[in-house]
């Protein structure tokens, strides 16, 4: 069980990948995949890892848990396959990119090209039930998912932590580091949007923070 990921992540979470409570996960899963439908595919599990490498990370973005519907979930949070309907937050999100910095991805929401520059889009649990949100919680990911946050929390080169809505705000207690730069606001979900989500300007300012410690800034333009 120490090659997961194929990259420095599997180094980093040797320990956790040892623990009883994730080999508890990988039972559970391997059975739930083999009798029920599941997502996203098994081989997306640990894709925002794997397209991510521990010191490429610059920008994570926190998300709750994977899409649900048929064909949608892709490893990474809040983004979808090609040529799959935009989710209502995902819609918001871009309406605020295109208000904030005039970027227009259209109907494009596979958001692999942000990853490949070092922004984490981790869900803090990894799988769900197909038509069942939630449907993993408590399974132990978020055990899991909080270790990466930690992991990365230790880092010396500052990371910017994007944290939508109470779920991902409850994680701020993980990142004590100083040398991180947090950007937190209400969801981008149509319930919660207009508290605080739009207006929130996290592109432009994950760009200017980037800029200021000599970083290359994201292209957010998928």
């Amino acid at each position: 069980m120490d090659k997961l990921v194929g990259n420095s992540w599997d180094e980093i979470m040797q320990d956790e990948y040892q623990k009883e409570y994730f080999r508890k996960i990988v039972l559970f899963i391997n059975k739930e995949y083999k009798n029920k439908t599941i997502f996203p595919p098994k081989n997306y599990i640990l894709r925002s890892l794997a397209l991510t490498d521990y010191n490429n990370v610059k920008v994570v973005i926190l998300g709750q848990d994977p899409y649900h519907g048929v064909g949608e979930a892709n490893g990474l949070s809040f983004s979808v396959n090609k040529n799959i309907k935009l989710p209502p937050s995902l819609k918001n999100i871009y309406k605020e990119l295109l208000n904030d910095l005039g970027i227009d991805n259209g109907n494009n929401g596979d958001l692999t090209p942000w990853a490949n520059q070092g922004v984490l889009l981790l869900n803090s649990i990894l799988t769900v039930e197909k038509d069942k949100p939630a449907s993993h919680k408590n399974l132990g990911w978020e055990i899991f998912t909080d270790a990466i946050i930690k992991k990365l929390n230790q880092k010396k080169e500052p990371i910017v932590f994007i944290l939508w809505g109470n779920f991902a705000k409850s994680k701020i207690s993980l990142i004590t580091n100083p040398n991180h730069y947090i950007i937190s606001s209400s969801h981008p979900s149509p319930f919660s949007c207009n508290y605080g989500f739009f207006g929130s300007r996290p592109f432009s300012k994950t760009n200017e923070f980037l800029k200021k410690i000599n970083q290359k800034e994201i292209n957010w333009q998928i």
